[in-house]
């Protein structure tokens, strides 16, 4: 049995949100308030195993007294503060991030955007054909995982699970300035002579497909991919004596991906090579 700290209750934070009274643990954002009162916030860029990084700034909402719009993933609820979420000023900035992003980069593999560029009444195509894209081919230089820079939005989440966040491997990292900046390994070289350790915890917190498993890639292209028939087996890997919760994807018979519970207290979300990657024993029928 795993021993989970509970830790020292917190007091409640009483403030208003959308005029109506809302009360959360002291050390909550405003995104954690939304979110328990049932409010959908736009998010790309926002982790529950990460700090905020307030990059995407899909998530802004309007706080009474703050010049700006303030990022509900980041911005910590204070008592008597007045927060509205639904307001033409937010929307209207929400809606323009969406279409930057969607006129600059292929988000055809990130969940719910279609549904957001519906509801915000996003119209990416007003930039014209002109709108800057790489263009770039994906990067398949491993059996293991795709990098398709096409879809990246420069989150950085990649960058901090890499990081000190969680592996610190430090092999990814933000590479050129301004218009130029992508991320990389370091030199930009391919994968395979990087300090990868093939963790796959990037792949995990991609909110886009911009890194995805060969696995995945492999079957998109083949039309074969999906995941509303996926059934999804939280299991224990038996690689080791960590105990890490292992839930495996399985289409048609076959494990197509792995990924663990971010809830978990022994992983977080994150594994090892052989926890994400090493399955094929499993199903080898041979």
């Amino acid at each position: 049995m795993t021993a989970i700290p509970l830790g020292v209750p917190r007091r409640l934070v009483e403030f208003t949100l959308d005029g109506q009274e809302a009360r959360v643990p002291e050390g909550s954002t405003i995104l954690d308030a939304c979110r328990a009162a049932g409010k959908d916030i736009p998010t790309l860029c926002e982790g529950d195993t990460l700090r905020p990084k307030n990059a995407c700034r899909l998530c802004v909402v309007e706080v009474e007294g703050a010049r700006t719009l303030v990022p509900a993933c980041s911005r910590k609820a204070e008592a008597g503060m007045e927060v509205r979420t639904g307001t033409e000023r937010a929307r209207h900035s929400r809606k323009v991030v969406l279409e930057l992003l969607a006129s600059s980069v292929d988000l055809s593999t990130t969940p719910r955007v279609a549904g957001w560029l519906k509801e915000y009444e996003a119209k990416p195509d007003r930039f014209g054909p002109d709108a800057a894209r790489l263009n770039e081919e994906p990067r398949v230089d491993n059996e293991l995982y795709v990098r398709d820079y096409d879809k990246c939005i420069l989150c950085y989440k990649c960058v901090d699970a890499c990081g000190d966040q969680w592996q610190n491997t430090f092999a990814i990292s933000v590479a050129g300035r301004g218009f130029d900046a992508r991320i990389a390994v370091e030199h930009d070289a391919p994968l395979t002579d990087s300090a990868c350790v093939y963790c796959g915890n990037c792949v995990e917190v991609c909110p886009t497909g911009a890194l995805s498993f060969k696995s995945e890639f492999d079957m998109r292209a083949a039309g074969t991919w999906d995941e509303s028939a996926q059934t999804e087996t939280t299991t224990v890997c038996a690689y080791c004596g960590v105990g890490c919760n292992l839930t495996l994807h399985v289409q048609d018979n076959e494990i197509v991906k792995v990924t663990s519970p971010h809830d978990n207290p022994v992983t977080h979300g994150n594994l090892c090579i052989k926890g994400r990657f090493g399955y094929q024993h499993v199903q080898n029928r041979d």
